[in-house]
């Protein structure tokens, strides 16, 4: 990537940020505002200059349609559209200097937790499960399920042809599903939590 100016490097710097703290890049007013710029013009130039040195993708005509684009590391996967695949590059929110061999199996990505539906196992809202992508899992794994266009992170537990997807939350219900009429698709298992204590001081 070509060296950034100054100005570039603060406003890559502020997207970094608000994605690890919030989840989603900031709106270009809320950039304007944090950098202390009058118009949202500057913004816009700024932008497209961190875009043409390869640092972001920009989707027009979105609020926040800023997709960092970093190498190296583990992609970090927000929100999942409906029906996209996990790693479709709408869902991706960056990358990570996170050393895949570091676990077992290999890391593929991370996933932004979200809710607290494991609060009891310690994983908690807006932190970074790490992810072994595979379309298989044991009875007991933690997985990361797909159920229609919803994706879900929950213990599974299999019984013949019965499985349950179980929280460790007692305010969540189990997922019960006959697997000979409804379709489970496993989307990878987890090999490890990173905690994100920037989320966690938000909700102290």
């Amino acid at each position: 990537m070509r060296e950034l100016t100054p100005r570039q490097a603060q406003v890559l710097d502020l997207i970094r940020r608000t994605v690890s703290l919030e989840g989603r890049p900031p709106t270009r007013p809320e950039m304007a505002k944090a950098l202390g710029l009058a118009s949202t013009n500057a913004i816009h130039k700024l932008l497209q200059g961190l875009a043409a040195r390869g640092a972001i993708a920009l989707t027009p005509n979105a609020a926040r349609g800023i997709r960092l684009v970093e190498q190296g590391g583990l992609p970090l996967i927000g929100r999942v559209a409906a029906g996209s695949p996990v790693l479709a590059i709408e869902n991706v929110m960056g990358r990570y200097p996170v050393d895949p061999s570091l676990f077992r199996p290999r890391a593929d990505y991370l996933l932004q937790v979200r809710g607290l539906s494991m609060r009891d196992e310690g994983i908690l809202d807006g932190d970074w499960l790490v992810v072994h992508r595979t379309q298989e899992a044991k009875s007991g794994q933690l997985v990361v399920a797909r159920l229609g266009n919803d994706v879900t992170v929950k213990r599974l537990k299999l019984r013949g042809a019965k499985a349950e997807l179980v929280p460790a939350n007692p305010d969540f219900d189990i997922i019960r599903l006959d697997l000979t009429r409804e379709p489970l698709a496993i989307e990878g298992i987890a090999v490890g939590v990173i905690r994100n204590l920037s989320a966690q001081a938000g909700l102290s």
